[in-house]
């Protein structure tokens, strides 16, 4: 056999070129800053609004490429204002148009979008994608971006409820895989999260209901002001409320996202796994993915916060009154707090697997009290019996109520009816004919 050998230096032995023990050891520390901005904008689509635009990395007098990566209802809506946009600020636009729902969540759509960004030969750092529309589309497209090429530029443009105030404005990404949801992710936070109410104006009541969730959620485990400015707005807020953003739905909007940003700023790789806004997300996963019909996340998410607040209440951490009140808030705003999927056995078998995900300790959020949180670690399956139990219980209490207000009412109605037929014809009360002429 031949070969080059290779001079030994000088001074050297075979023996000295041995790491002796304990051997060699390197340490390695580096530190990542993360820094992205959640700014709530009016008229984002105003063409003499450069928001997007700069956002994008144009609005410099020069052309300039993106991805827009659009929830393909939201294009069906918005893409001809967006396309004007993109155009008044010379971007040239590449679409890749996503689906929205649920059963979209998973690897073969986040690799779709980074096929798109093959195709256009997106630049790694100069270069954005533009991410629009709900929960899922924002996490798909921030799966992808943190994918290709271990991480390229992208904004989000989150255009429902629950993408505004919760899945559009923090740094976690991730899809469905098997039956779990969300079970492969990572943390790469956007540059920006661009939040208009305009967009609002054009979901579906559910879709309102969906996001009240996650704000129910924030009050009660962080703010109780805001769970009462909740309990004085059930029934006004709606699609053209939110898009008008008064000031009461401000108020409401803007203490959602802080109370969100706050808890997720000191803690965003999840080093404490004793988060709070985990609250109603212990069950929820589970029912999420199996409910069919197919529930919303919000949805899933409000009838695992009822069993929190059974837990809650009885433990003694939440009053009657104040279990009542929360149960009937979650109500108010068209939130399930049962479903037939939620049995005993399945809430034992979600909770094992949030056991794996929170590193062998169940440490499940409970409200203590409104506007504050507790965690427990020894929830045993009679508990999880009992609380389904309870909310059955005052379901079924609550539906009787609502059945026995709704038959009063309908009696009262009934003898209006009958009081005005028995009116003889002309004499209308006092002053009527003139009110009508006054019209």
């Amino acid at each position: 056999m031949s070969g080059t050998a290779t001079s030994r230096p000088a001074g050297l032995s075979a023996i000295a070129d041995l790491p002796k023990p304990p051997g060699l050891h390197w340490n390695v520390r580096a530190k990542q800053p993360v820094a992205y901005a959640v700014s709530m904008v009016r008229g984002l689509l105003d063409p003499e609004n450069p928001t997007l635009a700069r956002a994008c990395g144009g609005g410099h007098g020069r052309p300039f490429r993106a991805l827009v990566v659009i929830d393909a209802a939201v294009d069906r809506l918005y893409r001809e204002r967006f396309a004007a946009y993109f155009d008044h600020w010379a971007i040239e636009a590449t679409w890749q148009i996503v689906q929205g729902d649920e059963d979209a969540k998973y690897l073969e759509q986040a690799v779709r979008v980074t096929e798109a960004m093959s195709r256009m030969g997106i630049l790694r750092r100069a270069e954005k994608v533009i991410a629009i529309g709900g929960g899922v589309v924002l996490d798909v497209v921030g799966f992808a971006a943190s994918m290709y090429r271990r991480g390229v530029p992208y904004v989000r443009v989150p255009t429902t409820l629950v993408g505004q105030i919760d899945a559009g404005i923090g740094v976690k990404t991730g899809i469905n895989y098997g039956h779990h949801k969300n079970r492969l992710g990572s943390y790469f936070a956007p540059e920006l999260a661009l939040i208009d109410p305009h967009f609002l104006r054009t979901i579906d009541e559910r879709h309102v209901a969906n996001g009240m969730a996650e704000i129910i959620k924030m009050a009660l485990v962080k703010d109780a002001a805001l769970f009462e400015l909740l309990e004085a707005t059930v029934g006004t807020i709606t699609p053209d409320t939110l898009a008008g953003c008064g000031s009461a739905v401000s108020e409401v909007l803007s203490r959602a996202i802080s109370g969100m940003l706050d808890e997720l700023e000191p803690n965003l790789w999840e080093q404490v796994l004793e988060r709070s806004v985990d609250y109603g997300h212990t069950f929820s996963p589970s029912l999420e993915l199996r409910a069919d019909p197919p529930l919303l996340h919000g949805e899933a998410v409000a009838v695992d916060m009822a069993i929190c607040l059974a837990l809650a209440h009885l433990r003694g951490h939440l009053s009657e009154h104040d279990t009542d009140r929360a149960l009937r808030l979650i109500r108010g705003f068209g939130l399930p707090i049962a479903h037939p999927v939620f049995t005993r056995e399945l809430l034992e078998e979600a909770l094992a697997d949030a056991v794996k995900h929170r590193d062998g300790l169940q440490r499940v959020p409970l409200t203590r009290g409104i506007g504050s949180v507790v965690f427990a670690n020894d929830l045993a399956p009679e508990e999880l019996g009992r609380a389904l139990e309870f909310v059955a219980s005052w379901k079924a209490a609550a539906d009787a109520e609502a059945a026995g207000a709704e038959a009063a009412g309908a009696e009262a109605a009934g003898a209006e009816d009958a009081d005005a037929e028995a009116v003889p014809a002309g004499a209308g009360a006092p002053g009527t004919a003139l009110a009508g002429a006054a019209i």
